[in-house]
């Protein structure tokens, strides 16, 4: 029988950047080179190369983004994202108050429900050998 091929969707992967940060800068060369050479590993060994959507942004989440950053970190982790922020209420009134409340740079792997902040390079190599590569 005939196999239907179903168009295949791509993991995407968004950077929140901040282009005076250095740990940003970082995070942006690191993506750039896995999204176009499928350098995503550190070592030597050959790797196929990553297929995900790359979308890199100096602009702020939405708050409808932001509330689905703060669901994939947990009430742990929102402080990663908004600084001295307790809770998702007082998170979302910080980033109102002041956008640069938001700990750039923050990778977020919307497919997954994952979200990086700071320049933790290997957390970030690791979610990108992760992803499904092209054949």
């Amino acid at each position: 029988m005939f196999k239907f091929l179903q168009p295949k969707v791509l993991d995407a992967i968004t950077l929140f950047h901040k282009a005076s940060n250095p740990a940003s800068i970082r995070i942006a060369t690191l993506l750039k080179q896995a999204a176009g050479s499928g350098a995503a590993v550190s070592d030597n060994a050959p790797a196929k190369k990553s297929d995900f959507e790359l979308n890199i942004t100096e602009e702020a989440p939405t708050t409808e983004q932001l509330r689905t950053m703060l669901d994939y970190v947990g009430k742990t982790g929102i402080s990663s994202i908004i600084s001295n922020a307790q809770n998702e209420t007082e998170a979302l009134k910080k980033f109102k108050e002041n956008g640069d409340n938001l700990n750039r740079p923050i990778v977020v792997d919307w497919n997954n429900g994952k979200v990086f902040t700071g320049d933790n390079e290997s957390a970030i190599l690791k979610l990108l050998e992760g992803l499904p590569k092209k054949n």
